[in-house]
């Protein structure tokens, strides 16, 4: 009798650690201090990420995103079969100056976290499809973060759900 109660816990644990590894998020560690304050202006502006960050199957660093002269990808979110974001994918190159970085860790944290879409082609945002210029995005980054944050989709919904309560007399 115990060995079959003992055998029935080592089963439902290993069961359980199973469901549990598969519900693991790969992140990659270079990235792990940008998500973490990423999420923190999440909290700032109360917006939830728990539940989308548990969507995802990796947050990586890669090498295979094209890089050369007219396609050059930094960032993107990868899409499973139902067309769900199930990775957020960042170039290798980015690496190479922590202001770009940063920016392309934003943008694509944005998309996923957010519900981003691009917001213009090429207009000095951190949303914008492309930017010739990262560096003027990060000489402004408060203002950017905040101007990020207060007009995303994920913002707005969350301040549209507010109710008031009025009390009448």
């Amino acid at each position: 009798m115990p060995t079959r109660i003992l055998t029935a816990i080592l089963v439902f644990c290993f069961h359980f650690g199973i469901l549990q590894a598969q519900n693991g998020v790969s992140i990659d560690g270079r990235l792990q201090p940008l998500l973490k304050d990423f999420f923190e202006q999440c909290d700032k502006y109360d917006i939830s990420y728990y539940e989308k960050l548990f969507q995802l199957q990796a947050i990586d660093m890669v090498q295979d995103l094209p890089l050369e002269e007219g396609n050059t990808v930094l960032g993107m979110v990868s899409r499973d079969v139902s067309g769900n974001v199930d990775k957020i994918l960042i170039n290798w190159a980015a690496m190479l100056d922590p202001e770009i970085l940063k920016v392309v860790a934003f943008h694509e944290f944005a998309h996923h976290f957010l519900d981003y879409k691009h917001t213009c082609q090429d207009c000095d945002e951190i949303m914008a499809v492309t930017n010739t210029s990262y560096f003027n995005i990060a000489r402004d980054w408060d203002n950017q973060v905040e101007q990020l944050f207060l007009t995303s989709p994920a913002y707005q919904q969350r301040k549209s759900k507010k109710i008031v309560a009025n009390t009448y007399d």
